[in-house]
């Protein structure tokens, strides 16, 4: 390109990690977050967009903060198609999506039309391959981009998701241009955390100011959290416990806030750390910790949290459930310690009790 090309229109969009920005709103009333406008304007309406929140349907009504916008020249399309490589849990391995209508939520269209997506499941032994990527071009029927040229495009994009350890990656609108190209017009990746080490390039542009603050700290001390909307914070060791809590929580009535798996190996300063974090959430009206130990030692438990007592103030009620290896030590460390604490012989018991807890707030 040369150095002196100016575009007379450029598309002005929204950087922040959630979808349907184009439909979105700001709270400021500027409506989209994705504008399309004549050159001299851009400045303009990046300025409306910057430091504002932006309501789509996939950041829930609280928004995101837009901190970049991105520009870009403004392509002449003349076919809109939607392509997509995810990993599937039925074929145990990275599955292609295509469909030759794009630039629209394509949950819409498989409820509406499921015979207009095409998956195409890639051996990952033998990579993909012509026939596969063909398929997949079949699915994208394009009408004017070269079909050899759009099978290698396809096989690259493959060869992209798989060198970058992506989970993810999506090309909504995938789009012919006037002049017959195939261009991906908008691009969304996710990519394996445990792949940050041998992807340091790519992982070095993650934007944490777009991220829940409490997933960035937990995060940083080696805690497995998401962020949920109930109110009974969850402090559990093991993904399955975890899941088992949250469920009978939900049974017993009330909603758990998060999940927060510490490990099977969590130090005390992990513990106190991952009190910090649930305390830090206005929503949490109890706290409910299930330990069941193995690997995790349940004095290793009870001492984090007594040094979490004296580094954050315990203003809900905090029911404690441990069993397994030392839970004799961490009892009597729990007792001599002078906190008051709600006692659980078992994981029903231990809910039902975090429940009437909240309840009592």
């Amino acid at each position: 390109m040369r150095s002196d090309y100016s575009p007379s229109r450029l598309v002005v969009k929204s950087q922040i990690l959630a979808g349907g920005r184009g439909l979105g709103k700001f709270t400021s009333g500027l409506q989209g977050g994705v504008h399309i406008v004549n050159a001299e304007q851009a400045g303009e309406i990046a300025r409306k967009m910057l430091g504002q929140t932006l309501v789509t349907k996939q950041t829930g009504p609280q928004g995101k903060v837009v901190n970049k916008v991105y520009l870009c020249e403004k392509v002449s399309l003349v076919n809109e198609m939607y392509f997509a490589i995810t990993l599937d849990r039925i074929t145990a391995g990275p599955l292609i999506i295509a469909c030759r209508e794009g630039g629209t939520s394509i949950e819409d269209l498989a409820e509406k039309f499921p015979d207009m997506i095409v998956k195409v499941p890639i051996d990952v032994f033998k990579g993909i391959t012509d026939e596969d990527a063909a398929k997949v071009v079949d699915g994208l029927a394009p009408k004017v981009a070269d079909r050899n040229a759009s099978i290698e495009q396809v096989k690259k994009l493959y060869n992209l998701f798989r060198e970058s350890d992506c989970t993810q990656l999506e090309i909504n609108p995938i789009a012919e241009t006037s002049d017959n190209r195939l261009v991906a017009a908008d691009a969304k990746l996710n990519f394996d955390d445990n792949a940050a080490y041998r992807q340091k390039e790519t992982f070095a542009l993650r934007d944490p100011t777009q991220e829940d603050p409490r997933e960035v700290a937990a995060a940083k001390a080696d805690l497995n959290y998401i962020g949920l909307d109930g109110e009974i914070g969850c402090m559990v060791n093991g993904a399955g416990l975890a899941m088992a809590t949250m469920d009978i929580i939900k049974l017993h009535g009330g909603t758990p806030a998060n999940f927060l798996d510490v490990g099977g190996n969590a130090s005390e300063g992990q513990v106190v750390e991952a009190f910090k974090i649930l305390t830090s959430d206005d929503k949490v009206k109890a706290i409910l910790v299930n330990i069941f130990g193995g690997i995790m030692k349940c004095d290793v438990i009870a001492s984090g949290i007594v040094n979490a007592a004296k580094h954050v103030a315990l203003k809900v009620p905090v029911v404690v459930r441990l069993e397994g290896t030392n839970v004799d030590q961490g009892k009597r460390i729990l007792k001599e310690s002078g906190m008051t604490l709600i006692t659980a012989e078992d994981l029903d018991d231990a809910a039902e009790k975090a429940v009437k807890a909240l309840k009592s707030t």
